[in-house]
């Protein structure tokens, strides 16, 4: 029963995921296509990539699944693991390691749409886990 719970209300959020997702990615994308300045062009990807991949790697746009890839990326792992590629790609940018532009920047445009994301992808698995609760009762 707690499966069925769980999985009814993560199905039933996830079309909102699935839009967030796909409006994140043509806005992240069309950085490539059109040209709106410095800001457009230098961080806009830099905020919706990382926030889009969040929701792709924790499978929120897509019916409720229990495999071992979900298991293994829970909110706060996924985030921190983001949060490190992300602030990795910089640092080898400031090393020179690959020819790239270090901006200091973007370690906070990397964050702005990633933390809202995780953090609402918390609060609606918290309100699964008390409504299976409030079931069990």
């Amino acid at each position: 029963m707690d499966q069925v719970i769980i999985k009814s209300k993560h199905d039933k959020y996830a079309p909102y995921w699935a839009v967030i997702l796909f409006l994140l990615c043509v806005i992240g994308l069309s950085t490539n296509w059109v040209d709106f300045g410095k800001f457009w062009k230098g961080y806009v990807l830099d905020m919706t990539g990382p926030a889009w991949n969040y929701i792709l790697v924790r499978g929120l746009f897509t019916s409720k699944a229990d495999n071992r890839w979900i298991r293994l990326f829970t909110p706060v792992r996924t985030l921190l693991i983001f949060i490190g590629v992300c602030f990795g790609i910089e640092i080898m940018q400031y090393f020179k390691v690959y020819d790239a532009t270090f901006d200091y920047w973007d370690f906070t445009a990397y964050l702005v749409i990633l933390i809202p994301v995780f953090l609402l992808d918390i609060s609606l698995t918290r309100k699964v886990d008390l409504a299976y609760s409030k079931e069990l009762k």
